[in-house]
């Protein structure tokens, strides 16, 4: 195994033979009614993890009586029907707090396993400064909580009163403490508040414009590998490994397996990279993890239980403990149960102060295809759902090439990357790719430039695009240049943070641009991008942004139907038309 040094850096140094560490979890017994519970006892039942759930037992969730939205209030008993093991102590009694605490440690740190410790106690303030205690009819409760439930005087009256200390003794400890935190309120209190750049500055732990093939490998990878990985299962991967990029020199690689050759790549470069997915064993839908937990064990290459909440929490925490979790959502749309581990994730670099590094990629197939026939749950936008969390950087490939360099530079990046690819082109794109070059997570690609003569005419528009709305803009472009037209196709694959300089350089030429947008005209990827033109290249603009964004309605399965929501390449060649001719 790998350790951590005294940087809390990974080291080719297996763990002390003495580590006891445990993780703690915790949880009131509000909060532990929630489906996140059952989820944590599985999994760490399953793998029989080191955690403590410490339940903080104080009858309110919130301010509402538990009992009044719960019927197990007993949470330490949750655990039975996954062998996990719990106590419940009164918080009032500091020693039988510290016995049942040391027996469930001692259970977990013997090897047996997860245990849960339920302390039941009284809160003595609001739940928040927003919850004052004359509200919800609990001032006198919390009075006399104060007056007659205060564990520290009970410990204080029994073994002073037992002879255990004396009253001058007891003066003596109060003394000591006292000057501690005074100490630390004086710290506190002498200490500059942080300057206004570091605000942004917390943003991303890597810059944006971060030349990703510059980072080296660790050194121990070559001796970790050979030690994890079997002859055989090297063998394999190896095989595996040069059939994709034999398909790759031949310009016959999918997306799918073009992200499974830079992970599998990756996983090799750094074996600290981990590995979560559904149906992962079988790889996935699309082929991303295919043969991952083969090579590399069921520790770095996860198959996980049906709740993506769960499985990116879980990168969440190797990523804060210096590991590179990838997590393959099959349906970026399935996301959408993880959106509170996804805001962590954005959050986490900022929130430590950057003492936390927060490596993730999140990767997987989304966006809405003409003719997708997925149904409105399978079609929803999630690529504008997660564009206003922050701290993440968010990319998109509709090709081979894209999805392959923007992965590898995702799992190298210190930060939470999102790479969406193209739901219905995912085996169906092929191309060659850029063998072992990372990618810019910063930058568009033109992929289409307008004539000289189109622009000095007037005729040229800049198309801004993503997703399937490149194969469509690239399936008209011999239409609208038939009808005298011509476009500058620009691939978004960094939505956040947005290439303006692409767009700028584009709208010099042309001065007109349309928007083919995967997502609702309310709050959609066009609508940011929209902004951002209108408010930093209005001068640049000899017509308003055209948007031909997704109708707000959900999307419906019947094509007929879809039509009315879903914009195409056909409305790419209208809408072309009229900035060209002014018909706004």
């Amino acid at each position: 195994g790998i350790s951590d040094n005294e940087s809390f850096e990974k080291q080719d140094v297996a763990p002390p033979a003495d580590d006891d560490r445990i993780s703690i979890v915790f949880v009131g017994e509000g909060g532990a009614q929630n489906g996140r519970t059952a989820e944590l006892l599985n999994s760490a039942a399953k793998d029989n993890l080191p955690i403590l759930l410490l339940v903080i037992d104080n009858g309110r969730a919130i301010n509402t009586y538990t009992g009044d939205v719960a019927t197990n209030g007993s949470v330490f008993d949750q655990g039975k029907h996954y062998g996990v093991p719990g106590l419940q102590v009164d918080g009032y009694d500091a020693a039988d707090v510290a016995k049942g605490g040391k027996a469930v440690i001692d259970y977990i740190r013997s090897g047996k396993g997860p245990a849960i410790l339920q302390v039941h106690t009284y809160r003595f303030n609001g739940h928040s400064p927003a919850d004052p205690e004359h509200e919800r009819g609990r001032k006198d409760e919390k009075a006399w909580a104060r007056a007659e439930q205060d564990p520290i005087k009970k410990f204080e009256d029994k073994y002073t009163a037992n002879g255990v200390f004396t009253e001058d003794e007891l003066k003596e400890f109060k003394k000591e403490v006292l000057a501690e935190v005074k100490a630390a309120v004086k710290f506190a209190d002498e200490s500059d508040m942080p300057p206004v750049e570091l605000a942004k500055e917390l943003e991303y732990p890597d810059a944006p414009d971060t030349d990703y093939n510059l980072k080296p490998a660790p050194a121990f990878a070559d001796a970790v590998n050979a030690r994890t990985i079997s002859p055989e299962q090297m063998e394999t991967v190896q095989a595996h490994i040069a059939g994709l990029r034999e398909k790759a020199i031949a310009g016959d690689i999918s997306i799918g397996d073009a992200i499974n050759l830079a992970i599998h790549e990756e996983m090799l470069r750094d074996p600290t990279t981990t590995i979560h997915a559904e149906d992962l064993q079988a790889g996935s839908s699309y082929d991303i993890p295919k043969l991952t937990q083969q090579t590399y064990g069921k520790t770095r290459a996860a198959d996980e239980i049906i709740d993506e909440g769960h499985f990116i929490g879980k990168a969440l925490g190797e990523g804060m403990n210096g590991y590179r979790p990838i997590v393959e959502l099959m349906n970026t749309n399935f996301g959408i149960f993880g959106m509170a581990e996804i805001s962590s994730a954005g959050n986490t670099y900022a929130t430590t102060g950057g003492q936390f590094d927060m490596p993730m990629t999140i990767v997987g197939a989304g966006g809405t295809a003409p003719n997708q026939a997925l149904g409105a749950e399978h079609s929803q936008p999630f690529h504008a759902y997660v564009m206003g969390i922050p701290g993440l950087k968010i990319c998109s490939a509709a090709s081979p090439d894209a999805a392959y360099g923007i992965t590898k530079s995702m799992i190298r990046d210190n930060g939470p990357c999102f790479l969406f690819a193209p739901v219905k082109m995912m085996k169906e794109a092929k191309g060659t790719l850029d063998l072992d070059v990372c990618a810019p997570l910063n930058k568009s690609a033109l992929l289409h430039e307008a004539s000289a003569e189109s622009v000095a005419a007037g005729n040229a528009v800049t198309v801004l695009t993503y997703l399937h709305g490149v194969k469509e803009a690239q399936m008209v472009i011999d239409e609208i240049q038939e009808e005298g037209f011509d476009i500058d196709l620009i691939e978004l694959r960094s939505l956040k943070p947005l290439d303006m300089d692409s767009i700028i350089k584009s709208l010099e030429r042309t001065n007109k641009v349309a928007i083919l947008d995967e997502s609702t005209k309310s709050g959609g990827i066009g609508a940011t991008v929209s902004a951002r033109i209108s408010e930093e290249c209005f001068d640049l603009l000899d017509a308003p942004v055209k948007r031909l964004c997704m109708d707000d309605a959900p999307v419906p399965y019947a094509s007929t139907m879809e039509v009315a929501v879903v914009k195409r390449g056909s409305d790419l060649v209208q809408g072309v038309f009229d900035l060209a001719t002014g018909q706004y």
